[in-house]
């Protein structure tokens, strides 16, 4: 994958170390060329020096051939002009921003575009959203028996009822997110773009649970 990052401050310096390491091209866009000595020696992308959502810019940073997009500088406004150029200008699937004003990310998730905060977390959650690898866990129960996972869904099963993908996998949905916002499911839930898939797993099947699920599923 290819992926453009805006704003190389602590969290767009640590994201661009982070997509490197699992083997993605970095380019790295900051208006203040100082910004990229917070890049180590070895990084091996591209900086350009510019503002973020200035179209050649992005251009010369990749956008054309980009598989994600993430900004996070330290402005919402740039954040939120630069992702939305980067989605409806140059079609770019995976895009991120970084929204200090939950309020304002509250109505950016609404219109599709996952929006994070803080550092580490920020960074680790991007890369979560630009390179779905597998499920992340986000709750153990205190047995150490029951956790709960973030599981990548194929986009295939867009359009088909959840209780679909609990059959195949054997097992539950904990919750989801919609818009931003935590959902119970019903009977009736059908999966949507976007949505964040939340499973009930143990040790021995979360594996299964989540190589079926980033499966199509299966046709009669």
């Amino acid at each position: 994958m290819h992926v453009v990052i805006m704003g190389c401050g602590r969290v767009g310096s640590t994201l661009a170390h982070s997509l490197e390491a699992r083997g993605h091209s970095v380019s790295i866009i900051d208006q203040d060329a100082d910004a990229f000595r917070r890049l180590s020696p070895d990084f091996a992308g591209t900086t350009v020096t510019g503002v973020g959502f200035d179209r050649e810019v992005l251009i010369q940073a990749g956008i054309e051939r980009a598989d994600a997009f993430a900004a996070v500088s330290s402005g919402d406004n740039s954040n939120i002009i630069s992702a939305r150029l980067a989605r409806e200008t140059f079609g770019v699937q995976r895009v991120v921003a970084r929204i200090y004003d939950q309020r304002r990310a509250e109505v950016y998730e609404r219109l599709g575009i996952p929006t994070v905060a803080t550092v580490r977390w920020t960074a680790d959650r991007i890369v979560r959203h630009l390179v779905p690898e597998g499920a992340t866990e986000l709750y153990r129960d205190p047995t150490s028996t029951v956790a709960i996972i973030e599981t990548p869904v194929n986009p295939a099963w867009i359009g088909h009822p959840l209780h679909a993908l609990e059959e195949a996998t054997g097992t539950r949905t904990a919750f989801l997110m919609r818009f931003g916002l935590g959902t119970l499911t019903t009977a009736s839930t059908v999966l949507q773009d976007g949505d964040q898939v939340f499973m009930l797993v143990t040790d021995d099947i979360a594996e299964t649970v989540t190589k079926i699920a980033a499966a199509p599923p299966a046709t009669a």
